[in-house]
């Protein structure tokens, strides 16, 4: 098993100087047989490239059919690839990927952690490596990622609530290369298939739990607005307090980034309001802990105080004081179908579905109970 993390930043070998290492190790391998008078004469892969006037990473990009050569320079040589009667290697069979590409936004938060696992366990199965990284939004760093995917020569990438510019999506199709987004940021990845959840229902459904309690001012923490996952877990929000025929107080949607300090932030903005709601809907679970602590800061208590629902259900929430009730998504479930769907892709084969949404499931503890008066 090859497992690492490797973040995508720091000096890094080019593309070209990883091919002169390779060719400088087979050039003189690769040989081809021409009849002359004098009897056979052998040429090497450098002397195609001196006689062409182009690198030796040039001429190895033509002999592995890469795209990345002028059309000019390509006609020239294969011309004399053709004249010195140069016999390509053919390619070793591969019947399945040897290393997967596993790229998050970051690496900060435990749900990270969750998919990784799901990713690990069917790669292992399957005796494939997996490199996880990270691309922030430093500039060039996805670029930096796209050199040294070039470089190991991946054979599939999953991508995790990341965005990668069209140029970088061009660039893994003419790598051929498959392509499989977990929780896409924005409008789908060119033809890319996608795995998620059941955000909108998740959102609703925790809004509902809420709602049969007797809670009728609801507050609510939102993830990032870019992801797609946020945005259906505030629309489910919506959705629920209008059909309970609640109206939806814009003054109780606290913005969030999905991690701890937003949901301390958030709703410490809560408790601040003339009337604060009765319950605290966060997005993610890391934003309703951060919430529990902000509670607890001004001796309030969950849930005699005010009620309190996560979303995603890791490990750690079911041990805090008290167990959280939350919304589970499945992760690792959500990476092990992402890490199938990205082996099959490398097979060949397609897809049952573009797009594929895990149920997410209500899960209640004891950190949400009735308002009392107040």
């Amino acid at each position: 098993m090859t497992y690492g993390f490797r973040k995508a930043s720091g000096d890094l070998s080019d593309d070209e100087s990883t091919e002169v290492g390779n060719v400088a190790r087979e050039g003189a391998q690769r040989t081809a047989t021409t009849q002359s008078p004098d009897g056979p004469a052998k040429v090497t892969i450098t002397e195609i490239a001196r006689e062409a006037g182009v690198s030796v990473p040039t001429v190895s990009r033509v002999v592995n059919g890469r795209s990345d050569v002028s059309p000019a320079t390509r006609a020239r040589v294969e011309d004399l690839l053709n004249r010195h009667g140069y016999q390509r290697r053919p390619p070793a069979p591969r019947h399945h990927a040897s290393l997967l590409d596993l790229v998050f936004n970051d690496l900060d938060s435990p749900w990270a952690v969750e998919i990784i696992r799901g990713v690990e366990e069917v790669a292992h199965a399957a005796g494939v490596g997996t490199v996880v990284s990270a691309i922030h939004n430093a500039s060039g760093s996805a670029q930096q990622w796209m050199t040294n995917l070039r470089a190991r020569a991946s054979d599939g990438v999953i991508l995790v609530t990341s965005a990668l510019d069209p140029g970088l999506q061009e660039e893994l199709q003419r790598l051929g290369v498959p392509l499989v987004v977990i929780d896409p940021v924005g409008a789908p990845v060119s033809d890319a298939p996608t795995v998620g959840a059941t955000n909108w229902a998740g959102g609703m459904a925790a809004t509902e739990h809420l709602l049969s309690l007797g809670h009728r001012r609801i507050g609510f923490i939102a993830g990032p607005p870019r992801l797609l996952c946020s945005r259906a877990r505030l629309d489910g929000y919506r959705a629920a307090l209008e059909s309970a025929g609640v109206p939806v107080d814009d003054a109780l949607i606290m913005p969030g980034d999905f991690y701890h300090e937003s949901g301390f932030t958030g709703c410490n903005a809560l408790l601040d309001l003339d009337e604060p709601p009765t319950a605290v809907f966060a997005a993610s679970d890391q934003m309703a802990l951060g919430a529990i602590e902000a509670l607890r800061r001004r001796g309030l208590r969950v849930p005699e105080d005010m009620s309190v629902v996560g979303f995603d259900d890791l490990p750690e929430v079911r041990w805090c004081a008290p167990p959280l009730t939350t919304v589970r998504q499945p992760l690792s479930d959500m990476g092990k179908l992402a890490a199938r769907a990205v082996l099959d892709l490398g097979r060949s084969v397609a897809p049952a579905s573009p797009r594929v949404e895990l149920a997410t499931e209500l899960v209640v503890r004891a950190s949400t109970a009735a308002p009392r008066d107040r």
